[in-house]
């Protein structure tokens, strides 16, 4: 199968460590100043940029999880208006208001575009030789093949996330000129793809480094992002979405075979926790850990802790990164729209209230339990939440997070700074910190332009049309308080697709489900990410249901804006309880500083602005529409 015929390159990438150009077109045919393989693998710079190639589908977290793959605006964290759809939105949005078909667009493309990379990472394994006086010794060409298997498996594990049960030839390189019936494949059972992946990762895991030597390296595969594909996979495949859901029980192929296990089985999760246990020991032996920054007394500081976990480089110390990219598209462009517009920013992209209410209290407790028919919120009576007034003084907590006021306010000698100041509303008052980090509301601080926010009406940051939030919110949530886009100052950062936050949690989350109550381990990663927040840690005596609750808060908050959360819903089958339904924030129109219900100028009272829709289908990508007609061995996914 693996005899296929001469390929010709018609472009070389350029520079390994870029990973966002495209990969090789492969042809039949191609003028003759192009490569042949033979060329393309007798050359050190050339064979990189192949494996560059191989690369280039890593998604970006940043502008890639908000725009191209969409997951921050189909989940529940960031809203946008409709009237962005025009310009590059429209499939996204499509999303949330369910028009979501067998036809729908999406930028990525998954079936189609991973595949092109697991082929050119296939002829890879297949052509790249030893050739030591070009530089290409027997090591660096093992450990590339290495890093080319990490990818195939990772993508295959991007492509079942998504689609469920996809057609799956491991290892095979179809020949161009294969017979039809030949490439026709149809979809596998997903427990034997998943299987696959897992023992593949785990091979993999033994012949990659845990950490490069140079830092130019960064990004490269290494052991640990093996294991945290590995453990994130079984993670899924032990979820509701995928085990034992009864809507995808009658699902088959085209042979006949059943495509999900109709049973529920338990030691899915068992299998996940022993793999986040595998992956937390590897990562921490190899120096791994939870980003911290600390007080003058040796505390935690939980604010800056937050903040530059998603700023500073690994080399800089930021040893929570498992999975990065050291590149993004569009970075600049990317901190612009999280950004208020009186500092330049794009300001239609807004936090959803609802998110605003899932933050903790700074005594560890949960404002908001749920919602009243009209939207109004049910409170927690144990977390000290007010809803209704204003702040009669500046509230200073122990910590050098410079975003919660002037710089004038701050105590150096006690280490104290303000957090909101006298006249916040009492709904962002006495919060955690991932709280300040990840949201900005009306009154909070600007420091690049020395003001408070103004999302009033007749305020610098807002106007009538939709270039600003429609609920009253943006995002602050992984963007540097020096960024200034009215005057060009940005600021480098890296992506972070996995860290180990989410290992902890994940192990957690496994633990949890495959005992018959919490157990002392259970506890304890989850509060090591509460001791990090600045907040208490869990009550004792959760019973396994209280659990399960407290870790998808957990994940919920710890993980807002990330591009984690639609995925946990999904595999968590949530989507008709939090993707659907009534939105509210902030009134927009609203010009005055009032909480009056009655008052249709008052801007703070919570206000109806959107509706989003939501069906059981949604839960998994349908099989696009042009592949079905390609290959008439593929089943359409349950619903569509």
């Amino acid at each position: 199968m693996k005899k296929y015929k001469s390929i010709l390159v018609a472009v070389l990438l350029s520079g390994f460590m870029a990973l966002t150009t495209s990969c090789n077109d492969f042809l039949d045919k191609a003028p003759d100043d192009q490569l042949t393989m033979e060329m393309v693998f007798s050359d050190k710079i050339r064979t990189e940029d192949w494996l560059a190639g191989v690369y280039s589908s890593v998604p970006s977290p940043m502008w890639g999880y908000f725009k191209d793959h969409g997951y921050n605006i189909m989940g529940d964290d960031i809203t946008i208006p409709q009237d962005w759809s025009p310009f590059g939105w429209g499939n996204v949005y499509a999303y949330t208001t369910g028009n979501w078909s067998p036809i729908s667009a999406w930028n990525p493309y998954y079936w189609v575009e991973l595949n092109k990379r697991i082929r050119a990472g296939l002829i890879f394994l297949e052509q790249a030789k030893v050739i030591p006086e070009k530089g290409l010794t027997e090591a660096y060409v093992h450990q590339m093949k290495y890093e080319v298997r990490f990818l195939i498996a990772y993508y295959y594990s991007l492509m079942i996330e998504l689609y469920g049960p996809i057609p799956f030839t491991p290892g095979v390189i179809f020949p161009v000129d294969a017979p039809e019936s030949e490439l026709m494949t149809p979809q596998r059972p997903y427990d034997e793809i998943v299987a696959w992946i897992d023992n593949e990762l785990l091979e993999v895991s033994k012949s990659l480094p845990a950490v490069y030597p140079n830092n130019t390296d960064w990004g490269r595969a290494t052991s640990i992002m093996a294991l945290a594909i590995r453990a994130k996979t079984l993670l899924y495949a032990a979820s509701p979405l995928f085990n034992g859901n009864p809507d995808f029980k009658d699902w088959q192929n085209s042979e006949g075979e059943y495509l999900f296990d109709a049973e529920e089985k338990t030691e899915k999760w068992t299998k996940a926790a022993a793999a986040h246990l595998d992956l937390i020991a590897a990562a921490e032996a190899a120096g791994y850990k939870l980003y911290c920054e600390y007080n003058a007394d040796g505390t935690i500081d939980p604010f800056m802790s937050y903040y530059n976990m998603s700023l500073k480089r690994f080399s800089e110390g930021n040893k929570e990164i498992v999975f990065g990219r050291p590149e993004n598209a569009d970075l600049y462009y990317w901190q612009d729209h999280h950004l208020p517009k009186g500092i330049g920013g794009n300001a239609a992209m807004g936090v959803t209230q609802e998110l605003v209410d899932a933050f903790y209290m700074k005594n560890g407790e949960v404002p908001v339990v749920g919602y009243n028919e009209d939207g109004s919120p049910i409170i927690n009576p144990e977390s000290g939440y007010v809803e209704k007034g204003f702040s009669t003084e500046t509230e200073f907590r122990t910590t050098k997070w410079p975003g919660g006021g002037p710089s004038h306010l701050a105590d150096k000698e006690t280490g104290m700074s303000p957090v909101t100041e006298e006249g916040t509303y009492n709904m962002y008052c006495n919060r955690e910190p991932r709280f300040y980090v990840s949201v900005i509301y009306n009154g909070a601080w600007l420091g690049v332009d020395n003001r408070h926010v103004e999302f009033l009406q007749g305020g610098r940051d807002t106007d009538m049309t939709f270039d600003s939030p429609q609920n009253g919110y943006n995002v602050r949530k992984r963007i540097s308080l020096d960024v200034f886009p009215r005057e060009n100052k940005y600021v480098y950062q890296p992506g972070i697709l996995y860290r180990m936050a989410d290992a902890y949690l994940g192990y957690a989350e496994a633990l949890n489900e495959s005992s018959s109550a919490p157990t002392a381990d259970v506890y304890k990663y989850v509060n090591l990410i509460r001791e990090r927040a600045g907040i208490p840690a869990l009550k004792e005596g959760l019973s396994k249901e209280e659990m399960r609750a407290a870790i998808q808060q957990e994940r919920r908050v710890e993980f807002n804006c990330e591009g984690i959360r639609f995925h946990d819903i999904r595999r968590w089958k949530l989507g008709e309880k939090y993707l659907g339904g009534k939105l509210y924030g902030m009134n927009h129109d609203g010009s005055e500083k009032s909480d009056d219900v009655n008052n249709p100028k008052a801007f703070y009272k919570r206000t109806y602005y959107k509706s989003r829709t939501f069906n059981k289908r949604m839960y998994l990508w349908p099989v696009p529409q042009a592949q079905m007609d390609i290959n008439p061995k593929l089943r359409q996914a349950p619903g569509y």
